[in-house]
């Protein structure tokens, strides 16, 4: 059979289906013999229904493919249970935090807490909040590692949006947080360096002004003050692994830039011994092998001549030979304490800020262990 040309002899497209009708309610209702009422009380979880009613509204919902109208309940409601989230920290870069592996997993861990309490989580491109939030009815908005002074927060804030993000916006009235204990992980790793023999151990750090970032260089330079070691940090100028690899790289040929780097008399005004250094921990984020790699083309070994932590989510770290130390900052821990404080306030109304602290977790793997150390430093669980 020829088709009929259509315009231009091109052959006419076939007709559009028709789109079935939507399952209503009282067609539900019909099907199984129930009133309206009683449909709707067994589809609810309300009522004072028999086990064998409510079970005979439900199974007929399923097999008519009947959903609730989410737009009318949400309109009686009044709430729209839409949760904004943005990521602070890549306001130049829509999008690219999906490329995280930690972003990437807080992202998804986000969402899906969101959803186990009725909530749909909205991503936003970072840096162009402004025009979204405006026209959507958002609950309140996540805000992931804001910058500092981040205009983000200023105008949700301003416009009575709440907000939910880090430590940065603690005491601020309509905003609550979660975030982890830098303070403590960075202890916690560098003890774990010094048990293990380093005595010069190099930081590689985002040039970043997120309060994580600030809190964990705050915290590296007390270390070395307490413990007479010259601060050696490097920052990477942007995110990304090219970026990183070319700081990890300066950071190994005895360089460093930002506060505390390069050479020069220590804590106590002692020279310092040796410009290379014997340990690195990579705050900035970074795939593991290339760190590895990295090392090599420098002339070390890991861990004979460099000790080597990276905070990571990135599974191929236990995978690396060796398989690399990572400190993990937990995103499915930080996005379900997020999530269960941000909807206790939305549900129950209260106006006091409030936030909670997660602790992080230092995986101890072959590339930080040396013979003779000491094992795992503290809280430190060997993999």
């Amino acid at each position: 059979m020829t088709e009929a040309p259509g315009h231009g002899g091109q052959p006419s497209p076939p007709p559009s289906r028709p789109v079935p009708p939507r399952v209503r309610l009282v067609d539900v209702a019909r099907e199984a013999g129930l009133s309206k009422t009683t449909v709707s009380a067994a589809l609810n979880g309300t009522g004072r229904l028999s086990p064998a009613v409510r079970e005979k509204a439900r199974e007929t919902a399923r097999r008519m493919g009947y959903r609730p109208n989410a737009a009318a309940r949400q309109l009686r409601a009044g709430r729209a249970r839409l949760i904004g989230y943005v990521v602070g920290e890549f306001a130049g870069r829509p999008w690219a935090y999906l490329d995280s592996p930690y972003f990437a997993q807080l992202t998804s861990a986000t969402a899906a807490a969101a959803l186990r309490h009725g909530y749909a989580l909205v991503m936003l491109p970072a840096g162009s909040l402004q025009g979204e939030w405006a026209d959507l009815p958002f609950e309140a908005v996540i805000v992931a590692d804001p910058v500092a002074d981040d205009a983000v927060v200023e105008d949700l804030l301003a416009a009575r949006i709440p907000v939910f993000s880090d430590s940065s916006v603690a005491g601020r009235a309509g905003a609550r947080w979660v975030d982890v204990d830098a303070g403590a992980a960075v202890r916690e790793t560098l003890d774990h360096l010094g048990e293990q023999g380093a005595r010069r151990t190099a930081l590689v750090l985002p040039d970043s002004t997120t309060v994580f970032h600030r809190d964990v260089l705050a915290a590296y330079r007390a270390w070395c003050a307490a413990h007479g070691a010259t601060p050696r940090v490097t920052l990477a100028d942007e995110p990304g692994n090219g970026p990183v690899v070319r700081a990890v790289e300066e950071a190994l040929s005895g360089g460093g830039r930002g506060d505390g780097g390069g050479d020069g008399p220590d804590a106590g005004g002692r020279p310092d011994v040796g410009g290379r250094p014997d340990a690195l921990f990579v705050v900035a984020e970074l795939s593991p092998p290339l760190v590895l790699e990295a090392a090599r083309r420098h002339g070390y070994e890991v861990p004979d001549d460099l000790l080597v932590v990276c905070v990571s989510e990135d599974t191929t770290a236990a995978y690396c030979a060796p398989p690399v130390s990572t400190l993990s900052l937990r995103p499915d821990a930080v996005a379900d304490a997020g999530i269960e404080l941000l909807v206790a306030a939305l549900e129950n109304g209260a106006d006091e800020p409030s936030g909670v602290l997660v602790p992080t977790r230092l995986l101890v793997r072959e590339s930080s262990r040396r013979a003779g150390g000491s094992g795992g430093a503290g809280g430190a669980v060997s993999v």
